[in-house]
């Protein structure tokens, strides 16, 4: 057995490979998503009046579900609405390409409020990650009967 100390890529993407190949052998979903065109991203780019980023989101759509990764707006930009409104955009957008549920992570002194207001629900908590925060996983399912939203 050997510690290493340092980042050591070859021995990351060894058992990156490793593991990928046995989640497509027991996984049938994990194998169809490995396919082209199945992890569809999307992007959604606020910009000011000259056309500069400030703020939007980014996600990815799969397996029936909507993976947000990052959502943020310049300080100036926030608590004016437009954070409820890409989130609903993101979210019409993507029941359009065939998503029922929508899955995201923030921490304590992040989103989480935000995100409950709007129906996502915390699945999952790490306390004290960093020390003297939560981590949270929510999820939304959305609401069939109602179509979009």
């Amino acid at each position: 057995m050997s510690i290493l100390y340092e980042p050591y890529d070859d021995f990351t993407n060894f058992l990156h490979d490793k593991i990928r190949s046995f989640n497509n052998e027991h996984s049938p979903y994990h194998r169809e998503s490995r396919q082209k065109g199945a992890v569809r991203p999307l992007h959604l780019i606020v910009t000011d009046q000259q056309q500069q980023w400030v703020g939007g989101l980014t996600a990815e759509v799969y397996w029936g579900w909507l993976e947000i990764h990052k959502c943020w707006f310049q300080e100036a930009y926030r608590g004016k609405g437009l954070g409820s409104k890409l989130l609903a955009q993101v979210e019409i957008a993507t029941q359009e390409m065939g998503a029922k549920k929508a899955l995201l992570t923030t921490y304590s002194f992040q989103a989480r409020t935000f995100y409950e207001e709007r129906g996502y629900q915390v699945v999952w908590e790490i306390k004290d990650y960093p020390p003297g925060s939560s981590y949270y996983t929510m999820v939304k399912t959305f609401n069939a009967e109602e179509g979009c939203l």
